[in-house]
């Protein structure tokens, strides 16, 4: 199991990692970004001055002495000029360069608290070294079904008449078992929308889920409301022939089944169910198919007993006669197959799965022979 200080080296070494890339990247976009001078001599200001002076008082000079004619002081005075303008821009600029360092690295700086806080905010720094894939689903896990009902609950209660809100919550309410709050979540939405076959059936089906198998009155004018306000709507017609089926009211169940069968497209997940009920109403509430069937599981058994008793068989082979007849409810006929494997196994290492099969079945055991 990992200690605590492992589980805090990974975020440690995940921080540490974040601030040295930052950092690179801060330095080499301030580098790129900030102004340079290449190959630039300027002198510093006072020098600069002083020279100029020198070689303004050189052409007086020269021109007091007669080596140089007026015009050619007047031109030699003018490039001085220009000279003088060039240095002072050469100045400006790099002055204003190094000046520009300054907002430059403010904003980096800025860039970066702003990442870093953002994504502490809105990031999961803590979460553990995931594959993506199961990271996507996170917050959707997170939060069980108890927690979003909660949560709808407080906004209810602030806005009782948001209908969207209590579509969501009455269904799952349902999936939560509160049957009851079910109930009320779809009185309320159709006190809000309006009726209709579908929330007529939706209410009708919590009140006979809260009602256990003992029926509801609302229910079934519910269902029959619903019925008769749609006759395309199948499922309310399938709870009330369920719910007739049940109460013994084969005939009108029938009519039900059959309406809800004919509605079908023939591929509805829930049509081999109508039609097994639909049989059941018919034959008067007898499963017939589920007759049939123990029918010939009994004739099976009936065979295999026929044949033990008169060729033997393997201890395997009785096992699964008494096994068979303890399916049936037929507790005679597993204490005389028992009874007649113990007498073709009398050891009792031999018949080790058997005994217990019949311990476990209340049947009586025989002492081991000797």
């Amino acid at each position: 199991m990992p200690s605590a200080g492992s589980k805090l080296l990974g975020p440690m070494i995940f921080w540490l990692i974040v601030i040295a890339v930052t950092a690179i990247a801060c330095a080499a976009l301030f580098y790129a970004a900030a102004g340079r001078m290449v190959n630039v001599t300027a002198p510093e200001s006072g020098a600069a001055t002083n020279h100029f002076r020198l070689l303004l008082a050189g052409i007086e000079a020269d021109k007091a002495a007669g080596k140089i004619a007026p015009a050619e002081a007047e031109a030699a005075r003018g490039e001085l000029a220009r000279e003088i303008l060039r240095a002072q821009k050469d100045a400006d600029r790099q002055a204003l360069g190094d000046l520009g360092r300054a907002p430059l690295g403010i904003g980096l700086v800025a860039i970066a608290a702003l990442a870093f806080g953002l994504y502490t905010y809105l990031g999961s720094p803590d979460l553990p070294s995931r594959p993506l894939a199961e990271r996507a689903d996170v917050a959707a896990r997170s939060m069980d079904i108890e927690t979003a009902v909660s949560r709808i609950e407080t906004q209810l209660a602030l806005t009782p008449d948001d209908v969207r809100g209590w579509a969501v919550i009455a269904p799952a309410y349902v999936e939560m078992g509160r049957f009851g709050d079910a109930a009320d979540a779809y009185r309320r939405i159709m006190a809000l929308s309006g009726p209709s076959a579908e929330l007529r059936t939706d209410l009708a089906e919590a009140l006979l889920l809260e009602a256990q198998g003992a029926g509801s009155d609302e229910a079934m004018d519910l269902l029959r409301a619903a019925a008769d306000s749609d006759p395309a709507h199948a499922r309310s017609r399938l709870y009330l022939a369920s719910e007739l089926t049940r109460m013994g009211e084969y005939a009108a169940a029938v009519e039900l089944w059959q309406a809800a069968i004919d509605l079908s497209q023939g591929n509805e997940p829930w049509l081999a169910a109508a039609r097994q009920g639909l049989t059941v109403a018919q034959n008067d509430g007898v499963d017939t198919a589920a007759q049939q069937q123990a029918e010939m599981i009994g004739a099976m058994v009936s065979g295999l007993s026929e044949r033990l008793k008169a060729d033997g068989g393997t201890i395997e082979e009785w096992t699964q006669l008494v096994r068979s007849y303890l399916v049936l409810g037929d507790l005679d006929s597993a204490q005389a197959s028992y009874d007649a494997a113990v007498s073709a196994y009398p050891a009792a290492f031999d018949r080790g799965d058997l005994d217990t099969i019949a311990l476990g079945a209340g049947l009586k055991l025989k002492e081991d022979t000797p």
